[in-house]
C-alpha cells in the first residue's frame, strides 16, 4: 500500500518541461500578458455570467485568477494546452467560493442614512458636500437606491432584496435617480451642462 501511495504521489508532482523553462521575470511577465490578452475578456464575461451580471466582481475574479496563474507560471507556462481549462476552472472555483462566502456572511446592510461619504482632500470634501446637497434634493426612494447601488456598490439583486422590490424596479429607480442627481449637480455647477 505504501508503494501505491508513493507512485500516486509522484504522478501528481509537476515535472519541468524541457520545451520552455520560464526565467523569473521576463517570461513570467510575458506569460501574464498573454493571459490578459488572450483570456481576459473571456474570463471576465464568464465570471460575470456566473455572478448574475456583476461586472465589477467578474473583473475581480479575473484578477485573482491571473494572480494564481502568476504563482503557477513555471508549471502552466510549459503546458499551453492545459492553460485555458485551468484558468476557467480557477475562475469557476473562485465564483463558487464567492457565493459560499455570501451565504455564510450575507451582505450586512447598514441603514442607508448612516453612510459616511467624507474624504480627506479639500476638493473631494467640497465635491462630496455638493453631492450630499444634491442627494438631499432627491426624493427618499431615489436617495436610497443611489446609496445602495453607488456608495455601497450593491448589485441590482442585492438592492432589490434589501428594498423588497423587483430588480426591474430597482433599475428603473436607479436610472431616474441618477438623472435627477445629474440635474441637481448641474444646477450647483459641479457638473458641466452637456450640450
Amino acid at each position: 500500500m505504501n508503494g501505491i501511495m508513493e507512485a500516486g504521489a509522484t504522478a501528481l508532482v509537476p515535472t519541468a518541461s524541457p520545451a520552455r523553462d520560464l526565467s523569473p521575470d521576463a517570461d513570467c511577465d510575458a506569460f501574464i500578458k498573454d493571459i490578459y490578452d488572450q483570456y481576459g475578456p473571456l474570463l471576465v464575461r464568464y465570471a460575470t455570467r456566473l455572478l448574475d451580471g456583476d461586472w465589477h466582481k467578474g473583473e475581480d475574479i479575473f484578477q485573482e485568477t491571473a494572480a494564481r496563474a502568476w504563482k503557477h507560471a513555471r508549471f502552466l507556462g510549459s503546458r499551453n494546452e492545459r492553460l485555458r481549462p485551468w484558468l476557467f476552472t480557477v475562475a469557476r472555483n473562485l465564483v463558487i467560493d464567492h457565493h459560499r462566502a455570501r451565504q455564510v456572511r450575507p451582505l450586512e446592510l447598514m441603514p442607508v442614512e448612516e453612510l459616511d461619504t467624507s474624504s480627506d482632500s479639500t476638493a473631494s470634501t467640497i465635491n462630496s458636500h455638493g453631492v450630499m446637497q444634491a442627494l438631499g434634493e432627491l426624493n427618499e426612494q431615489q436617495q436610497t437606491v443611489i446609496r445602495l447601488m453607488y456608495v455601497l456598490e450593491c448589485s441590482v439583486d442585492q438592492a432589490a432584496e434589501h428594498l423588497g422590490i423587483p430588480p426591474g424596479t430597482v433599475k428603473s429607480r436607479a436610472f431616474y435617480a441618477v438623472r435627477a442627481l445629474r440635474r441637481a449637480l448641474e444646477k450647483q455647477g459641479i457638473l458641466g451642462v452637456a450640450g
